[in-house]
């Protein structure tokens, strides 16, 4: 391995590297300038040789998989004796940082949108044949953030090789999986089988973790908990409550309730009980959910103590508490929201009070 890579960098005379993006378990991710297409490409690269022994077959893998929801494997290329996979680069942040940053969890007309988008992309490569094995809110991309203009399952050029740590870490005992950054990342979305057996991981796998990260994006917490202690739960399929907001409001209340049956049909013990992607897909598109931008503002005045307004900078937007999803917010408080034309101003459905930043 040739070290990190700097701004200027040039791999095999056409990628030129623009910028450090981050990195995952098993590669360092940059923005690199394809002077051939003219365009910003991801560029990723192997942590270690390990990896790097693997980065050719997973390229390979990934390649197969060609999907509006799946960042598109682009190239793969051996630069002496590195290695690098060219992937589309998605221009926004992942599904963790752009949805559960303001908010604990997702209003449901939201986490419709994501469990639809998310089901297309997951049917799309188990069509064509390929297990994702690690899947996670890291890997799922989002641009847009709350309006949820894109959304992209990411690393499917890796799924072979974190399956493969997955497995050596759960295999190594309770060391392995604690030093492990797959594993440890993985863990609270790993389904019983890619624990008791992870040579059995299937597609029914994939969707026990899509279940988890729509209870997590639902509620607001891990199904499961986190860390090892989570692990006998995950092998008994011992789901935690569901948390009462969810069915509180009767605004709400259906949608919320149907997508909390859908995430809990991927979490059942029996590989073969689950849903496949494709009935995921199916019971997703009968949900009606909004596709409305997503807008912040701040609340400024209430009247009645049942109503009042939200301050943008397009003017003030009226709305009522029984719109709101979760905590009622105060004179003074941030909130993400939906506005549609009703009467003379524009009233919004759903609210969510943020966090102050946003």
């Amino acid at each position: 391995m040739s070290g990190p890579l700097k701004e200027g960098d040039t791999i095999a005379q056409r990628y030129v590297v623009q910028r450090y993006v981050g990195e995952g378990g098993m590669q360092f991710v940059y923005a690199a300038y394809d002077q051939l297409t003219e365009r910003l490409v991801a560029l990723k690269t192997p942590k270690n040789k390990s990896a790097q022994k693997r980065f050719r077959r997973s390229a390979v893998v990934a390649a197969k998989v060609n999907h509006p929801n799946v960042a598109k494997t682009l190239d793969y290329i051996r630069d002496g004796d590195d290695r690098y996979l060219i992937e589309e680069l998605v221009e926004g942040e992942d599904l963790k940082a752009a949805l559960l940053v303001h908010t604990e969890f997702l209003e449901p007309y939201l986490a419709a949108k994501v469990f639809h988008h998310l089901a297309k992309g997951v049917a799309a490569a188990h069509h064509a044949g390929v297990v994702h094995r690690d899947l996670k809110p890291t890997n799922i991309m989002v641009v847009g953030g709350y309006s949820l203009a894109e959304l992209k399952v990411t690393d499917f050029g890796i799924a072979k090789m974190a399956g493969e740590e997955l497995r050596e870490a759960v295999e190594g005992g309770d060391e392995s999986m604690t030093t492990s950054q797959t594993a440890v990342g993985a863990l609270p979305y790993m389904a019983p089988e890619a624990i008791e057996d992870p040579a059995s991981v299937r597609e029914p796998a994939d969707i026990w973790s899509i279940g988890a990260m729509m209870y997590h994006l639902l509620c607001g917490k891990l199904p499961f908990g986190q860390g090892l202690r989570a692990v006998p739960q995950i092998i008994a399929a011992q789901v935690a409550e569901v948390p009462p907001f969810l069915g509180a409001k009767a605004q709400f209340k259906p949608l919320a309730e149907e997508l909390m049956d859908i995430a809990l049909s991927c979490l059942k013990k029996n590989p073969a009980e689950r849903p496949t992607a494709d009935q995921l897909v199916g019971r997703c598109s009968e949900l009606c959910y909004t596709s409305s931008v997503r807008e912040f503002g701040i609340v400024r005045r209430y009247m009645h103590g049942a109503f009042g307004f939200i301050g943008t900078p397009e003017g003030d937007v009226f709305f009522h508490n029984d719109c709101v999803y979760g905590a009622i917010p105060a004179v003074g408080d941030r909130v993400v929201f939906a506005s549609y034309i009703g009467g003379d101003a524009p009233r919004a459905l759903p609210v969510q009070k943020t966090g102050t930043d946003a």
